[in-house]
């Protein structure tokens, strides 16, 4: 489940204002919110890295590799990869930037594509996955006959936001055609508190139509609202609020792992 961005704003509001440590705007609020995010979802990985080190156990409640893997999953993300032709007879080239869903691919999978056969000629084939190479190894590979990529055994690297692929099959929609798929892990999207203004009192009024919540587990809330007071201990120049803020997380942390 999601977190309701409207409830962690009006959380860290209502600890401010209690203290009367002071406020931060909704703009100030979804900066903040979307950093903090991307530090809890980073961390996902970093815990499961950990985790699988120690291994699961049984319980289906309180196997923390389990949990972690479903916090990542819901995050993977497999389409349809458009391919086109690059530059000279070696390379077919595709670009991360302009997936069709738009998302930004945050950990690669995998890469892998279908040989889509006519009707007449029978079902499609085996998908066949595509070997990841740096530069260095992918010029070296193809400069042997032995170890030149083939259809079989294809290969690719990355450079910047673009796949550069060997052989060059090239997507196409005629049968006979290959399509590539790339199965990723996508970055969640930035929290945003939307509001319009209040004529009269110039005060921010909550507008769900413009707003996005968090998509980083749910169960993560209140590591959330503490790290996001951190920033605003920060922002306001209160020690305190950083202090206690993190004082509670580093508890909270403990708890979970211990």
């Amino acid at each position: 489940m999601a977190i309701s961005v409207d409830t962690v704003y009006k959380t860290v509001l209502y600890i401010l204002n209690k203290e009367q440590r002071g406020y931060i705007t909704p703009d100030e609020f979804n900066k903040l919110g979307t950093q903090v995010q991307l530090e809890i979802f980073e961390n996902y990985f970093e815990e499961l890295n950990q985790q699988l080190r120690v291994g699961g156990n049984s319980s289906d409640y309180a196997n923390r590799v389990k949990k972690l893997e479903e916090k990542t999953n819901r995050f993977f993300t497999s389409e349809s990869l458009t391919v086109t032709q690059g530059v000279g007879e070696y390379w077919a080239v595709a670009n991360l930037a302009t997936l069709g869903s738009g998302n930004v691919v945050h950990r690669l999978g995998n890469i892998e594509y279908v040989e889509h056969r006519d009707a007449a000629i029978g079902i499609d084939e085996i998908p066949i996955e595509l070997e990841e190479a740096n530069q260095a190894d992918f010029s070296l590979a193809r400069r042997s006959k032995l170890t030149r990529p083939t259809a079989m055994w294809p290969m690719f690297y990355i450079v910047d936001t673009y796949v550069r692929i060997l052989p060059a099959n090239v997507t196409s929609g005629t049968a006979p055609y290959k399509s590539y798929i790339i199965n990723y892990i996508r970055k969640p999207a930035g929290p945003a508190w939307g509001y319009t203004v209040n004529s009269t009192t110039g005060a921010y009024m909550y507008n769900v139509g413009t707003s996005t919540d968090f998509e980083i587990d749910d169960t993560d809330q209140t590591d959330l609202i503490l790290k996001i007071l951190q920033y605003c201990g920060v922002i306001i120049r209160d020690p305190q609020i950083v202090q206690t803020a993190t004082q509670m997380a580093q508890q909270d942390d403990l708890m979970e792992k211990s």
